[in-house]
């Protein structure tokens, strides 16, 4: 895709500094720790590249398929995090991530474990080390999957699993929904543990939910995760039952594609709901919170990955990403972004005071091509530019990303992102029934 100057969202991000990170990692290549000399018990993956491991249901299996992605630990296995080091030096897990006790519970057939990008420190999907999960959305070939859920969208997409479970830190589970045309709900921060999942900011943003192809699997992994939810999503769908009474806050964000708006503003449109306009000075607000929030997740990432800085067999661009974050973590910017969050709670608890849900598009614009050669630092810059994500973990709502239609012959979907106030997914669930049985 094209990038105008007038539209170079990245161009605000600390480039130079990541410059410096990149230069820095180079320097730290010479006194690397080295990884144990045997080989990679995982051939390279082969088709869609959506699984670091697949374990296939029995033929005519009933049981659901539920994908779980190599962050979040299950006894027996390595958790990777999409890490050649992690692979390599992590002795397999104890005991399962404590949002699996439910999963297990239920019988359901657990069919892999999801790829993702390395260490969930991503925005694009890629791995260089277990290979990137392709992205077969539309009819253009090498669309990025998004990240760093990339695996889990890609296996719901390809139905190799009715329900994935992902984690979303500033983004990770809407961003590959809204890039794989699928549905992803981020959770209200605190609603599910995270314990057991290999962390990048466990105190402020980090969160566990599902991705599936339409809202009844959505809920069913919701049921997964918080056993109860249906009960609650059925008591909501009672209560509203059509659209008459919603009432949605419609945020635009400035450098959006046209068409992208358009086709959100049309989807409203379909479902009937009242739609108000929000306010200048929430554009403003939404902004700022978009930038503190991408303050902590990167200052957070280093804290919880610093001491992988020195190890082979992590990516420079990783390393450049983890490093960046020191420059964060030591700032102003970090002690600033941390006292401005019940700011952005009160801004956003006065909006919906007057609106039921605030709708605005997942990505600003399409899902960029991977590039052919390399993962570069700017095209993960790029990619973290796109989203309209991390405001919502900044503050700990819930969100939900759905496909919507879109007149443009390659990729015929965008992503609409519904944000609804805290603990409140049954209804956020409920009303993203209702706009998708309308289109």
């Amino acid at each position: 895709m094209r990038f105008h100057k007038k539209t170079m969202w990245f161009q605000s991000l600390p480039l130079r500094r990541g410059v410096a990170a990149l230069t820095a990692v180079s320097l730290l290549s010479g006194c690397t720790s080295s990884l144990p000399s045997f080989s990679n018990p995982f051939p390279k993956l082969r088709g869609d590249k959506a699984f670091i491991r697949y374990w296939p249901p029995p033929e005519g299996s009933t049981q659901l398929r539920v994908a779980v992605k190599d962050n979040i630990d299950m006894k027996g296995v390595v958790t990777a995090a999409g890490s050649e080091y992690l692979l390599k030096t992590n002795p397999p897990a104890e005991e399962d991530a404590a949002c699996l006790a439910p999963v297990r519970a239920r019988g359901v057939h657990i069919v892999g474990r999801t790829n993702l990008n390395e260490l969930a420190l991503g925005a694009t999907g890629i791995n260089g080390y277990f290979g990137t999960p392709r992205n077969r959305m539309g009819d253009s070939k090498r669309l990025m999957p998004g990240g760093s859920s990339s695996g889990s969208a890609v296996a719901v997409l390809n139905e190799r699993a009715d329900v994935a479970i992902g984690t979303d830190t500033a983004g990770s589970i809407r961003t590959p929904a809204a890039c794989c045309g699928v549905y992803g709900l981020k959770t209200t921060f605190g609603l599910i543990s995270t314990k057991g999942i290999h962390p990048i900011s466990p105190r402020h943003l980090d969160t566990v939910g599902p991705i599936a192809k339409d809202v009844p699997n959505l809920v069913e992994g919701m049921d997964l995760l918080k056993p109860g939810f249906r009960s609650q999503y059925m008591n909501a769908m009672a209560s509203e039952p059509g659209p008459r009474s919603l009432t949605i806050g419609r945020l635009y964000i400035e450098n959006t594609d046209p068409k992208i708006d358009k086709a959100i503003d049309d989807a409203l449109a379909s479902a009937n709901v009242k739609v108000v306009r929000l306010p200048r000075w929430f554009s403003e607000a939404w902004k700022e919170a978009m930038k503190n929030g991408n303050t902590i997740a990167v200052a957070d990432g280093y804290v919880t990955d610093k001491e992988l800085l020195k190890a082979r067999g992590v990516t420079s661009t990783t390393k450049a990403a983890i490093l960046l974050g020191e420059f964060k973590y030591d700032s102003e910017d970090y002690r600033k972004a941390l006292a401005m969050k019940k700011v952005w709670q009160r801004q956003l608890d006065r909006i919906f005071q007057r609106v039921d849900f605030i709708a605005l598009p997942t990505l600003r614009h399409h899902p960029m091509k991977v590039p052919i050669f390399s993962r570069f630092v700017l095209f993960e810059a790029q990619a973290l530019a796109l989203q309209n994500t991390v405001s919502v973990n900044y503050a700990g709502n819930p969100a939900v990303a759905m496909p919507v239609p879109m007149d443009d012959k390659k990729i015929p979907l965008t992503s609409l992102q519904l944000v609804g106030p805290r603990l409140s997914e049954a209804k956020l669930l409920n009303a993203a029934r209702i706009l998708a049985s309308k289109r």
